[in-house]
């Protein structure tokens, strides 16, 4: 996804978060989803994670500066952000979700400096709060694009992809996309299998992600009207050919 993007002349940034990053799991013997299911990600780990994101955002204005061969391409006023499974939910909680702190409280560590974001395989927090869905989802105000599929079930927790619907579902009536692909699995965001079988849908499901996800970045980021023409109108399910279904809520 990241090169498809950057062809399409979009400037990417991937951040490492120390403590719930592949140190998890490499070196170790193995498979690491068996690892990654015996390991227990603190909550001190996943804030730092959350908060890695302002931190980030505070450092690009000098890194434009600083690096004359790819800062004047740099648009600081129109940036997304985007993430698969844990990367998802680190969006959602840039987006506005509340999580719970140290002390069970439930905050908002919100970033107002993304105009949209897109999540992959977004992650429902339950495991993580007993609060209405409505009080987790219900500070998102950021236009998001929700990306699933039918077989998109989570290879650490029991459920399945009808779960990770709730975010799109608890959400303010903001502007926000779904796409649920027709027996999408969880991995094919990932680039990497894990521990599915081959999936022959896969790439044909990969072409509608990226010709998704381009056409969002495109109408949020730079107003384009054909992408937004496209994504509104019957051109992205006209597109998919019957492999997934596209819907808008709060336009």
């Amino acid at each position: 996804m990241s090169r498809f993007l950057a062809g399409h002349g979009y400037i990417l940034l991937h951040t490492t978060h120390i403590g719930t990053d592949s140190s998890l799991w490499e070196g170790k013997p193995g498979h690491p989803w068996d690892i990654l299911r015996q390991t227990k990600v603190t909550r001190h780990n996943s804030l730092d994670r959350f908060y890695d994101i302002p931190f980030v955002l505070d450092q690009l204005p000098a890194f434009v500066k600083e690096h004359a061969d790819i800062g004047p391409f740099i648009d600081t006023e129109n940036i997304g952000m985007s993430g698969h499974s844990f990367g998802a939910m680190t969006t959602q909680v840039m987006a506005g979700m509340r999580v719970p702190d140290l002390n069970e409280n439930l905050i908002q560590i919100k970033e107002p400096r993304f105009r949209a974001g897109i999540l992959y395989s977004p992650v429902p927090i339950r495991h993580l709060s007993e609060a209405p869905a409505e009080e987790l989802y219900g500070g998102i105000t950021l236009p998001l694009q929700h990306q699933t599929g039918t077989d998109d079930a989570s290879p650490l927790e029991n459920f399945g992809y009808e779960q990770r619907l709730a975010v799109f579902e608890n959400s303010p009536l903001s502007p926000r996309h779904l796409l649920v692909k027709q027996d999408g699995d969880h991995m094919v965001y990932n680039g990497t299998r894990g521990k599915l079988e081959v999936n022959p849908k896969r790439e044909k499901h990969e072409e509608i992600i990226q010709a998704a996800a381009l056409a969002y970045w495109d109408m949020m980021l730079k107003n384009d009207s054909a992408a937004r023409e496209w994504l509104t109108g019957p051109g992205v399910q006209d597109y998919m050919k019957g492999e997934g279904q596209y819907r808008i809520e709060g336009v």
